[in-house]
């Protein structure tokens, strides 16, 4: 077994550049963003005055980003003669520096969020009882001092957890199970929002003579609400998901009267896009550009929405089978919303919609509203970059120069477990690889732990190991890189053999004569299922590299090309096939959701280890004021730390009997409060003992039995999630 190294909190905390994420909430308007769903619009419904993320990032959005960023920096010093920057964690500097800096506790607290010492030692504090079912739903208040929660019970309690107390309980009127609770931003965290599956919204004040009142309802959809969402800069709209496909856009001024022609509260339809089974099962805010809503359905594919661009309409309108010739009146503009969905999943993209087992079931925005997290069931965890992404790229080889004259002797450091060469062979693989830089000590110590985890199998291992040395390397090594990309096309997981050629490009990126690279690259199109594009990476690597037309390897993959293709079905028999086919589907889709899909953006990071087939309201979540760490729970009652810089796991730790569903970290603090099928939230925080009672090894089977529980049917499991179905 190998133990990482422990990282000293000072590599963690330099070369690392806190966010502004306060000072950036100072910054945002709420007259502007308030109407800005009612701005006028030119034709097309496309917006003059604002640049859009859901298009092609343009210059222009980045330079408003990096000027709100600046804004908020000089408003920051303005109010702060002094700021506080010190990484020191000696007791007498910090009382020194408390007296001298304004900022000091806000500096601090944000250094400390998510400190490795801290997360060390994260154990169980406290359980609070007071629900009488499922607790399917946390929010922590503004300031982080009140804990509201939601149950199968109907009831809505706040909490203190630092007393361990019950503050309030509001029998609510709902009479299905709770999903969702928000606290209305800048109300005194007076307002809170509920949502559930009798298809009611309700809005309750706590701090009114009849708290059990409430001040705003809303039966506008047709089926269970799951999601509620709000902006940081309106105090009065808030948004919500149903699985009837609509997104709605409350605002709680107004009087409301459901399925009016009037209301005008229904701000998207997924049904009128894909068919009526569509369902909305999430939906989040951009906190600091608030015009964008993201939104996640029962399909892979994350949504990201103008909504300046959107025109509200009835929500009579609304309903299944929602008439298509409605689209044609130009209500989403096809650059209102782009689509993110990981490349192998939408490699196939098809008009004909089939059952899909994926679906969405949280999504949330970093704290710069630069990334979106997603946690998709019978799936993985996925961040994409909003900037930065791109759509997927299966074949793109780097350009090819003669390499150049080799030296005497060699260092190839790969394990290799493609074919032996000859003597030719290897003087052309010396000339490529001449001038890779030699690993240093400690990295080359890891590579080859993960080479013997490699040849005996345990591929887990292997992956975490690589990861671990791609983290620490002082550089890019592509060794290490088309080594990890190796023991993915043997595991095999979900996603691993698009994972694997991912790693495959990189390794060719930074090193263009790279052999093996261009052998794994071909060996993962084909069995990503693109035989064409193995065929003509094989083709290219001969070309580039003539010795290696008769090498066994590349003879045998040859062969394998060939059969694939001669066993492709004839034109006739697709025809036949979809036929079949068309009789199990669901439909077509539009033309324009055919168009979204088509345009999908690629993933940045994955994260593996957790099991999400049970429920769809399982969350994931940022930890750290930097957003250092990935917190979600999971289908084996366990919930599960990632590191960001690695992907690897960094922690596990048993919260439930049998389903952990929601993870929510303190907004200030490192805290953290879990919930799922057992009737009660556990808080998790930094212990002083060293025993760790609730401490799962992410090294044992843990993670892998999870990953063979994402290929059985979910009903077939016999625990007590079978019974308490909250999807």
């Amino acid at each position: 077994m190998i133990v990482s190294r422990k990282v000293p909190p000072s590599e963690y905390a330099s070369g690392e550049t806190p966010t502004k994420t306060v000072a950036l909430k100072r910054l945002q308007s709420s007259d502007e963003h308030q109407t800005a769903a009612k701005r006028p619009t030119l034709a097309g419904g496309q917006n003059a005055s604002y640049p859009s993320i859901t298009s092609t990032p343009s210059k222009v959005d980045r330079v408003l980003h990096i000027i709100a960023l600046r804004r908020a920096e000089d408003i920051t010093t303005m109010r702060n003669s002094k700021s506080y920057d010190y990484q020191s964690n000696n007791i007498a500097h910090l009382l020194n520096n408390r007296m001298l800096y304004t900022d000091f506790g806000t500096q601090v607290r944000r250094r400390l969020h998510a400190s490795p010492p801290f997360i060390q030692r994260l154990e169980q504090d406290c359980i609070l009882k007071g629900h009488e079912g499922c607790v399917n739903c946390l929010e922590w208040s503004s300031d982080g001092r009140i804990l509201a929660s939601g149950s199968d019970d109907f009831q809505l309690i706040l909490w203190n957890p630092f007393k361990q107390k019950r503050l309030q309980t509001i029998h609510t009127k709902h009479l299905g199970n709770m999903f969702s609770v928000k606290f209305l931003p800048k109300s005194n965290d007076s307002l809170i929002a509920t949502a559930a599956a009798d298809k009611t919204i309700m809005l309750f004040d706590i701090n009114s003579s009849s708290p059990y009142e409430s001040l705003f309802k809303c039966q506008c959809h047709g089926s269970r609400v799951k999601r509620l969402a709000t902006a940081p800069d309106s105090p009065f709209i808030f948004w919500s998901a149903g699985e009837d496909g609509c997104v709605l856009q409350l605002d709680h001024r107004e009087k409301h009267v459901c399925r009016s022609p009037s209301n005008s509260v229904s701000l998207i339809n997924l049904t009128a896009y894909i068919d009526p089974n569509a369902e909305a099962k999430c939906i989040a805010v951009n906190p600091i550009r608030t015009e964008y809503i993201a939104v996640g359905a029962n399909d892979p594919y994350a949504r990201i929405y103008d909504r300046r661009m959107l025109k509200t309409f009835s929500s009579s309108l609304n309903g299944k089978g929602l008439n298509r010739a409605w689209i044609k009146n130009g209500d989403i503009p096809k650059e209102c919303v782009t689509y993110y969905c990981p490349g192998h999943i939408s490699k196939n993209n098809s008009k004909r919609i089939e059952h899909e087992s994926r679906a969405i079931t949280y999504l949330t925005f970093n704290a710069t509203g630069t990334e979106l997290l997603v946690n998709m069931g019978a799936e993985h965890i996925y961040i994409y970059d909003l900037y930065n992404a791109e759509q997927p790229v299966f074949l793109n080889l780097p350009e090819f120069k003669a390499p150049p004259t080799p030296p005497p002797s060699s260092n190839e450091t790969d394990s290799s477990d493609t074919t032996t060469t000859t003597s030719k062979d290897q003087q052309q693989q010396s000339a490529a690889s001449h001038n890779r830089r030699k690993l240093p000590e400690q990295i080359e110590e890891y590579k080859k732990w993960g080479n013997e985890f490699l040849e005996n199998e345990k591929y887990y291992l292997a992956i975490r190991t690589y990861s671990d040395a791609i983290r620490l390397a002082s550089f890019a090594s592509p060794v290490l890189y088309l080594n990890r990309a190796t023991a993915y096309m043997r595991r095999q997981w979900f996603g691993d053999i698009y994972a694997a050629l991912r790693d495959c490009h990189t390794a060719l990126r930074l090193d263009p004569y790279y052999v093996k690279a261009h052998f794994r690259l071909a060996r993962s199109l084909l069995e990503l299922g693109r035989p064409q594009d193995a065929d003509e990476c094989l083709k290219e690597l001969i070309r580039r590299f003539p010795s290696y037309a008769n090498n066994h390897g590349v003879l045998m993959l040859n062969k394998d090309i060939k059969e694939n293709r001669q066993t492709t079905p004839s034109h006739q028999q697709q025809q036949q096939q979809s036929a079949v086919a068309d009789l199990l589907a669901r439909g077509e889709m539009s033309d324009e959701e055919f168009y979204w899909r088509c345009k999908a953006k690629d993933y940045k990071e994955r994260f593996v280890g957790h099991c999400n087939t049970t429920t769809d309201i399982k969350e994931a979540n940022y930890f750290g004021y930097d957003g250092q760490y990935i917190v979600a729970g999971s289908d084996d009652g366990n919930f599960f730390i990632w590191e960001r810089k690695s992907g690897n796991i960094h922690s596990i730790y048993k919260a439930d009997s049998a389903i952990v569903n929601c993870v929510l970290p303190h907004p200030e603090l490192c805290l953290m409060a879990t919930s799922g099928i057992d009737h009660d939230i556990k808080i998790w925080t930094p212990m002083k003992d060293d025993d760790k009672p609730n401490y799962v090894d992410p090294l044992g089977r843990c993670v892998e039995e999870n990953q063979m529980k994402m290929k059985t049917d979910p009903f077939a499991i016999n625990n007590r999630a079978t019974f308490c179905w909250n999807g």
